[in-house]
């Protein structure tokens, strides 16, 4: 425009219009950028629920052991203080004796609870005052041999 005598110091551009082609390349390019982006934060969105569902399956489970470590122990209180209390009311009696009624009681406890299972199929227990006996003794020798391993 020199030639005709003006001098264009500054232009304002209002509207690009590209080529339809350009247009497209650059709508693709966005695209993915934005699907990359989505890809990795639902990639990230997905670690952390996994992190989170282990880490709660780990307190769970760790929860259940202390409650089964407490319940076990109150049992094992429980059935001190009744050996302790049957021996001093009964005369006579050892601790031996009051702990094969306890065994034969959870042992009647059992049946029933198999029994009432919806769930059981056939179990196959002998039973009679001879087998209560026997089960007495193989309980008995079992923890014997658990608490000696």
């Amino acid at each position: 425009m020199s030639a005709y005598g003006y001098e264009i110091v500054q232009t304002l551009i209002v509207d690009i219009e590209p080529d339809e082609h350009v247009k497209r390349a650059m709508n693709e390019i966005n695209a993915a950028a934005r699907m990359r982006l989505a890809a990795t934060e639902k990639a990230e969105a997905e670690k952390i629920l996994q992190i989170k569902r282990a880490e709660g399956e780990a307190e769970s489970k760790y929860l259940a052991g202390v409650g089964i470590a407490r319940q076990r122990q109150a049992i094992v209180d429980g059935l001190r203080d009744s050996v302790l209390a049957f021996s001093e009311n009964v005369p006579g009696t050892s601790s031996k004796d009051v702990m094969d009624m306890v065994l034969v009681t959870q042992y009647f406890d059992t049946m029933k609870d198999i029994g009432a299972s919806s769930k059981s199929s056939a179990v196959f227990i002998p039973h009679g005052p001879g087998a209560v006996k026997d089960i007495a003794s193989q309980i008995r020798d079992g923890q014997l041999q658990g608490r000696m391993v």
